[in-house]
């Protein structure tokens, strides 16, 4: 097996900066970023909670544009289920959080770190449907 797209510098720079970001805003807000509870909650809150949830999402989807036009060769994918596809993976994603009380930035970002038991199960789980995943749909389908 060759290893393709191994990219440690970039990796190591892309998680230091997660941690930063998680850990700045624990401090500016006392806030876990786990991204699907903030949109989730956005759905709903109302004022100042809707502000900085707000800003939050769209900082997210700013750095993501801001990403693509300034390496717009360096950020590329093959969507081959379609938007269908996407749509019901999606869903499922979202019906995972829900049932995780948590996404992966909450608990394997922020809880591990804090070395919450909750979270380090939730993680331990994600990532074994992840790879039981993978060797599903490379190896079986």
């Amino acid at each position: 097996m060759t290893i393709v797209n191994f990219t440690p510098v970039s990796a190591l720079l892309g998680g230091a900066l997660i941690g930063l970001a998680a850990t700045v805003m624990w401090w500016m807000l006392g806030r876990i970023s786990g991204v699907s509870g903030i949109v989730d909650a956005a759905l709903t809150a109302r004022g100042p909670e809707i502000t900085w949830r707000v800003t939050f999402i769209g900082g997210l989807l700013g750095a993501g544009a801001i990403a693509i036009l300034v390496f717009p060769n360096a950020i590329s994918f093959n969507m081959a289920v379609g938007f269908g596809g996407a749509a019901v993976a999606g869903l499922l994603v979202g019906v995972g959080t829900s049932l995780a009380g948590g996404c992966t930035s909450g608990h394997g970002v922020c809880g591990v770190s804090r070395l919450s038991v909750r979270s380090l199960i939730a993680t331990a789980i994600f990532m074994a449907a992840g790879f039981l995943t993978v060797f599903l749909v490379r190896h079986l389908l």
